[in-house]
């Protein structure tokens, strides 16, 4: 490979999996752990829980931007300050107007009650605090005085980052979040099955469905979604991308069972699939099975029990039972919601992966030994 190329993997690899990777963690410790005590006070209606979801939904920015300046290195005054850049992004967006979607303001930081007030959110946090973190890194302990020039330097270049990419990535999570908002709404069938093949395959991917699913799913997005009467399909997505992320793990953890007994089907059931990546790269056939399951399951989620998951919770599978709490948390209370959760997250993926398994064992094409994993 040439040095431009290794270059060019190395900030990749730094950026859209390190830096992304942290982003997740930053969501799961602040807007999903919100939202599992949010979950929690709904069946308690026990105050102290709304109050800690509430404060911890709040902190989502800083939290994404202590956790990406962390990973990448930063030294403890950027990372600080990356704190209140993060906070800054990610509610900065822009105004959209409701007739057309046209851009009408730029960098906005609320809307007028006229039009669509439409915040970059956890992407737009992601690419400021990265921008911020770098460069602020680069003054950082350069002066006798580094304890007031890297703040002012790193959250100058923070607001400056946010005010010039915050709207382009509001406006373009705008109509990515109203795409998949309509074409569910109108293609059910065919959307469950793509977006849970698809996410499910990111999730077991070196970089974060939870991140992606937080900027796709977001707060604006579904406001959006509610305003133009396609919020049943925007909620149905996020199940259907439950539904592919938890068909890889349960699957990958009941078909890898000869090889890794209950050591696996706790660190793949429970933790994440992206332990198989090694074994997909030398033999990717093992991969058919968990995404053959997640392209029955993720129709049956939106057709059959629509099942509905909205926020960071949609990328997240049975990581910590993230997921089905997500889908708890979304879904009308019913008993068709519950027999789905069960089927969808965990029975059907268990099935269908190690029917779809067995067939191509017997075939030949998989071996025992293909999916070790050192657990």
């Amino acid at each position: 490979m040439s040095k431009f190329g290794n270059t060019l993997k190395k900030y990749l690899n730094r950026y859209f999996i390190d830096a992304m990777g942290a982003m997740a963690l930053g969501l799961f410790a602040s807007l999903l752990i919100g939202t599992i005590f949010g979950t929690l006070y709904t069946y308690t209606h026990l105050e102290f829980l709304n109050t800690i979801a509430a404060s911890a939904k709040a902190a989502t920015g800083m939290a994404i931007g202590v956790a990406i300046a962390y990973k990448l290195g930063a030294h403890p005054l950027v990372m600080f300050s990356c704190a209140a850049v993060g906070a800054m992004s990610n509610g900065m967006g822009a105004i959209i107007a409701k007739d057309g979607g046209a851009l009408l303001k730029w960098a906005a930081t609320a809307g007028d009650g006229a039009n669509v007030f439409y915040t970059a959110g956890p992407a737009g946090a992601f690419f400021a605090v990265i921008i911020a973190s770098e460069i602020g890194m680069l003054v950082s302990k350069k002066t006798k005085v580094d304890i007031l020039v890297t703040p002012v330097v790193t959250l100058l270049v923070g607001f400056a980052a946010s005010w010039l990419l915050c709207p382009i990535v509001s406006y373009v999570m705008y109509y990515l979040g109203m795409f998949v908002s309509w074409a569910t709404t109108f293609q059910p069938l065919l959307m469950g099955i793509v977006l849970s093949v698809i996410m499910g395959i990111i999730l077991t991917l070196p970089i974060s469905s939870a991140a992606i699913c937080a900027m796709i799913f977001s707060e604006s997005a579904y406001a959006v979604a509610l305003m133009n009467g396609t919020d049943e399909g925007f909620l149905l997505a996020g199940g259907a991308c439950v539904a592919g992320c938890c068909a890889q793990m349960v699957g990958f953890a009941v078909i890898s069972f000869r090889e890794n007994k209950w050591g696996g089907i706790v660190s793949q059931g429970l933790g994440t699939s992206m332990l198989q990546m090694g074994n997909i790269v030398k033999k990717p056939v093992i991969w058919v099975a968990p995404t053959l399951a997640a392209a029955v399951t993720g129709p049956i989620s939106t057709m059959i029990f629509k099942l509905k998951c909205s926020g960071v919770a949609a990328g997240m599978g049975t990581c910590g039972l993230v997921g089905p709490i997500g889908v708890i948390d979304a879904t009308e209370n019913s008993v068709m919601k519950w027999v789905g959760i069960v089927l969808v997250c965990i029975v059907l993926p268990a099935i269908l992966s190690f029917v779809f398994n067995e067939i191509m064992r017997k075939l030949g094409w998989i071996k025992t030994g293909d999916m070790q994993l050192d657990v």
